[in-house]
Parts: structure tokens; sequence; C-alpha cells
């Protein structure tokens, strides 16, 4: 009986061992095809972040060609040739390359929209499909992975960030033999290139920003020389009290707390001399160039800066728009028609629904009485026109207005509109306006909405010219002043983002109306008889309520007669060449041209020149196909 059970003990104990050794040949074999998944999966993760690369190379490449013409012309011309009409099935603009080692693309646009008719909007729908071209044929076969993905971008003509600043210029700032009272910007100031403070120190209630532009000849390499003299924030509400003109300085009572709701509206149209990062982003006057952006103390020129690193980031280059095409701002004119039907407090628009026009006083109409005359048909004129208004008799404009050749203007101004030049526009006595806007919290305006809704209102002019504003009397302007700084080697030369060479502005230049870049086509007796007081001497420039922008050179001489000169909005150009003939001059900011919130609208919009933009809108994953090698 013993015997019997050792043999059953025997046998189950092998039994035993055979379950075991079943169970692990089980589990080995459940690991090594587990393994072999987790690679096969490491595998197709991997050529899936890899395809995804190179069908962003893909995207990268269409979106490039449509940036750089469009960039360089300003205008939906190529665009709306190229694309109009694409789809999944008719691809324009297709284009292959490959990542080498990586993969193979193929890109194109697939669709290619105007978003509810906007004329200044395009959306563009890229294709890109990436694949590994294991057989070499530049094809995608049915045996090879590949991945598709479709990304809309957004180009636009967008309102230009050169409109946010009191001085903008696109080569080199520059400001020379200034002390700290002679010359007060209360404002930003901002170049695409170097920004310079020579032989003195002038007081800027305001950011001034420098950037690398290699575009430039010689390059930039954007830095700011030395910091100038800048007011304390109490120090510049005092002076404030005094000015109508001045943005306001930041008060927490009046603008909100630092972070809150009401700062981040206010922020942009208020003044504090302390800088300092707020919601990730400068608030304050802070001096910005390819180095970074730091915060700085210096109230007297006596005083050492002092300054603090904000952060470490480089500026970078702001594309200032563009007028060479004056038939688009011709077509501009005679299309625009006024849509704001109420303002700001809810009172009725009396312009709504008017197109662009200007008036002129004629006192030989009315059989010698005088009379308004519309000297503009369909906001437009050709040749050229000589502007001239009185506190009685204002020059009266709505709308973009354009003039085809030269605009010569003086006196006072009523209504809001800007006036674009095919050439040159001459500033040849002051230029004001009848009812000018008030940033100060008085006649019982309390908070900033009702001074908003008080500045809408009132008087707003534009001066764009596709050549040069030329302030003074061009007549008796000589090699030294300001000459000199309207030619080489002041002037700069650029390159453009294709590689072409831009030469340097030269007024002594004669174009095809067979007169120098600075003169006016105007009869030299004409402009003699407007830019003089009748005993030989000139009239001066002083006072200048405008935003003005030039393609060229914005440049001149002010404050001939005495005075000194303020300028009550912006200057924009490619080269400044201002020479300031008497002191002080003052250049305050008109914050009503620059956007107001998300919705990106100015409190006064008068359809001023317009910057490429391109923003990526949605990327969408199409699909990924893995092929096992």
């Amino acid at each position: 009986m013993k015997k019997k059970q050792n043999k059953r003990r025997r046998g189950s104990a092998l039994i035993t061992v055979l379950a075991i050794l079943i169970l692990v040949a089980v589990a080995a074999a459940s690991y090594v095809d587990a393994a072999t998944q987790t690679v096969r999966l490491s595998k197709r993760q991997t050529l899936d972040v890899q395809m995804t690369h190179v069908c962003e190379a893909g995207v990268q490449t269409v979106l490039r060609n449509l940036w750089r013409p469009f960039k360089i012309d300003q205008n939906f011309l190529d665009m709306d040739d190229w694309c109009e009409g694409s789809g999944p099935e008719n691809a324009a603009l297709v284009t292959g390359g490959d990542m080498e080692g990586v993969g193979v693309f193929s890109a194109g646009v697939i669709g290619y929209t105007s978003p509810g008719g906007d004329p200044y909007s395009r959306i563009v729908t890229v294709r890109a499909v990436a694949f590994r071209d294991q057989n070499g044929n530049g094809q995608l076969d049915s045996g090879e992975s590949s991945k598709t993905v479709d990304v809309a971008a957004r180009f636009e003509l967008a309102r230009s960030q050169v409109f946010d600043y009191t001085y903008f210029i696109n080569n080199y700032g520059w400001m020379d033999g200034f002390s700290t009272n002679q010359l007060i910007v209360n404002g930003d100031m901002r170049a695409n290139g170097n920004f310079d403070f020579l032989n003195g120190s002038p007081t800027v209630n305001g950011s001034v920003i420098a950037c690398n532009n290699d575009k430039l000849d010689p390059p930039a390499v954007g830095r700011i020389n030395t910091a100038p003299v800048k007011q304390t924030t109490s120090s510049y509400i005092t002076s404030y009290g005094n000015s109508s003109r001045m943005r306001q300085g930041y008060d927490p009572a009046r603008h909100g707390a630092l972070g809150s709701t009401d700062f981040e509206k206010n922020r942009d149209f208020i003044f504090e001399s302390a800088a300092g990062l707020q919601n990730n982003r400068v608030f304050g006057a802070a001096l910005q160039d390819a180095s970074g952006s730091k915060a700085w103390q210096r109230t007297t020129t006596g005083q050492t800066p002092i300054t603090t690193i904000l952060d470490t980031d480089p500026t970078e280059e702001v594309v200032m728009p563009d007028l060479s095409d004056l038939s688009y701002y011709q077509n501009l004119s005679q299309n625009y028609v006024d849509t704001k039907a109420t303002f700001g407090d809810g009172t009725a628009n009396p312009r709504y629904g008017q197109g662009a026009w200007l008036e002129v006083w004629n006192q030989t109409l009315n059989g010698g009485l005088g009379a308004y005359q519309r000297i503009t048909t369909n906001g437009k004129i050709d040749g050229s026109v000589v502007l001239v208004g009185t506190s009685a008799r204002p020059i009266k404009i709505h709308g973009p207005v354009t003039i085809s050749q030269d605009a010569v203007i003086k006196g006072t101004v009523e209504g809001q509109g800007t006036i674009y030049t095919g050439r040159n526009t001459h500033i040849v006595g002051n230029v004001t306006y009848k009812s000018p806007p008030d940033f100060r919290f008085t006649g019982g305006r309390n908070s900033m909405q009702a001074v908003e809704n008080y500045n809408e209102k009132q008087d707003f002019l534009g001066l764009a010219a596709r050549g040069s504003v030329i302030l003074g009397n061009p007549l008796t302007f000589t090699a030294s002043y300001p000459l000199y700084y309207m030619m080489p080697p002041f002037t700069r030369g650029r390159y453009d983002d294709n590689g072409n060479y831009i030469p340097a502005y030269n007024a002594m230049n004669i174009d095809a109306t067979g007169r120098r870049l600075y003169q006016s086509t105007i009869p030299d007796a004409v402009m003699s008889s407007v830019a003089t007081n009748g005993m030989g001497g000139d009239i001066g420039v002083n006072t200048v309520d405008a935003i003005l922008y030039t393609n060229f050179v914005g440049g001149g001489n002010v404050g001939t007669a005495g005075g000194g000169m303020t300028l009550n909005g912006t200057i924009i150009s490619k080269d400044e060449a201002i020479v300031a003939w008497s002191l002080p001059v003052r250049l305050n900011y008109d914050n009503r041209i620059r956007e107001r919130s998300v919705s990106k609208t100015p409190l006064i919009d008068l359809q001023l020149p317009r910057s490429p933009v391109m923003l990526r809108s949605t990327w969408q994953d199409r699909g990924f196909r893995y092929q096992t090698p």
C-alpha cells in the first residue's frame, strides 16, 4: 500500500513541474509579444511625430511663399490670383520637399475665403501630406506610412502698430542737441533700427524702443545709446493738469489697480514712469532694444541712469505700411461710407452714411459773399491742391480723401478725415483743429469713458504721403538745413524681404514731374504767397495737429519765426529730418488712433495705412497611416 502511494506522489510532482513550465512559456511568450507590441507602438509614435514635423515643414513652405510677396506688396492681388478657386481636388501653389532621412512632403492651398466679405482679410487653408518614400519614386504608394494635416492661416491688412507711437522711424531714430527743457516727448518712441540721443538729453515721458535690423544699409544692431531724462509719474501729472493734449498719468483710483479689469482696459493710454511687468507685458516707460527690456530712472541730466532688467527677450521689427499703390487709396476714397451710426455716448453721428469729401471756402461764390465748395469728386482730386483754412472758415474734411499729386496745407481744420497724396504733403504754416480733443478730467468728465466719449467727436486729421511730408517753406531750404538730413549718408538704403536693394532717399533727385523730390509741383510763386507773411518772411510752422505718415522722409524746417514747435499727434516715416530753429519742441501723442480692445477698433478709425499680418488660426490632424516596415 505504501509503495503505491509514493508512485502517485512522483506523478503529481511531474504534472506540477509541467504546469509551471507551461505557465513560464506562456508568460515568456506574452512578454515577448508585449515587448514586440511596445517596440512597434514606440516606432509608430516616433514615426507619427516625425511625419508631423515633415507636414509642418510643408505648411511653412507654402505660407512663406504667400507671406513674402504679401509683406512686400501689402495687398492681396497676387494671393487672390494664385489661390481663388482652390480646393482639395485642385490645390494651388503645390510644392514638395524632402527632410533628409525623415520623410517627404507635398503641400498646397486647398481653401481660400474672405471672411464675411472683409476686404482686409483672407483665410488660407493649407494641406500637407508627409510620407516615407521607401521606393524613392517621389509619390505616396499604398505600402508607405503617411500623415495629413490641414492648417488655416489668416492674412490681414491690420491696423498698424506704427500708430501706437508719438515718433516712429523705420530706419533709425535720433534726437540731436536738445536739453531737458528743449525737447519734451509725451508718448512712446520707436525705431526699426538704432535709437540715439546725441549732444544733450531731452525729456521722454514714455518708452524708447529700438530693434535689430539686418535689412538696413549698414545693418543696425538695435541698441539705444543712452537713457534720456524722464519725469516721475507725480511730476508728470502736475504738468498734465496744465495741458489738454498730454495723455493721462496713471492714477489707480481712476484707471484701475494693477492687474484689474479696468487697468487692462486703460493701460495702453496712460503714462507710468516706473516700468514693470504686468500680466506678462511691460507696463510703464521702459527702454527696450535687442538686449531686452529695462526699467529706468533719470530725472535730471546730472543723474546717472538707474536701470532694472525686466526681461531679456529682444525686440522685433514692426512692419511699416507702404503707400506705393495710390490706386488702392483712390478706390478707398471712392468707396468709403461712414458706417458709425452712433457715438459712444449714444448720440447720432450726423455724417453717418456719407462718403469722403473735402471742402474749402471760396470767396468768389454766391455773388462775392462766399460759400463752401466741395473740391473732391467721389473723394478724389486729380493733380495738386492748396488748402488754406481760418478759424472762421476752416478746411472741412470727412473720411479718406486722395489727391493724386501734392497738397499744400495751412490753417484751421474741421471734421475727421485723412488726406492721401500721391507725391508730397507740404505743411507751410500752423495746422490746428477748430475743436481739439481734451484728455483731462475736466468739464464734468470724471471717467475715462466720459473723456473718450467727448474726444470721439472732436476734430481729427491724418496726412499720409506716398512721397514725403515736408514742413516749412521749401523755397528757403539750404544745403545745410535741412537738405543735408534729407539725403545720403544721413538717409539709409535697405533691402526688402526678397533681398532687393532699395536706395536711400535723396531729396535732390528729380522725379517725373521735373521737380526735386522735396519740392512741390505747385508753382513757386503760389508757394511763396502761401508760405510767407507778405513781407518776405516765412510764416513758420509752430503747431501741427495731425497724424503725419510718409513713405519716405518726414522733414523740413520748423519754428523759423520763433516760438518753438508742438506736434499733437504722431510722425511716422522711413527717415526723419526735422530741423528746429527755435525752442522748445513738444510731441504729444494722440491716442485716439490706437486700438481699444480685442475688437481692434480705434476711437476714431480714419482708414489710416495698414500693415500685413499673418496669424495661425487652426491646426487639424487628418490622420496617420502606419505601415509595418
